[in-house]
């Protein structure tokens, strides 16, 4: 149990604030090009946003513990995970957010 509390304390002790601010910096970027309609630019940071470790590490505290609906069980049955399936299912999306390729506008 002492392996959890470690794990438990260094989720808690992320730098939140600072996530908030990187990804609001990206997203302000994405903004401002599209603006401009500079569509490959938008489309450059959509992937930078995707492979950011902020964006993913915030999307997975959103969904987990700050959603309304974070005790409702995902498709695999799970209705709550611990410290360590975060970190695990971060590192997970890291490796598959490679495969991503931004959808055609029709």
């Amino acid at each position: 149990m002492i392996g959890h509390n470690k794990v438990s304390e260094s989720w808690k002790n992320l730098p939140w604030k600072k996530f908030r601010r990187n990804l609001f910096r990206l997203q302000r970027r994405v903004f401002k090009a599209i603006q401009v309609g500079d569509k490959r630019k938008a489309q450059s940071l959509q992937k930078l946003i995707l492979k950011s470790t902020s964006a993913r590490l915030l999307a997975i505290r959103q969904v987990t513990q700050l959603n309304a609906g974070k005790r409702t069980p995902g498709i695999d049955g799970k209705a709550k995970l611990t410290c360590e399936e975060r970190f695990e299912l971060s590192e997970k999306l890291k490796y598959h957010s490679s495969n991503w390729h931004h959808q055609s506008s029709v």
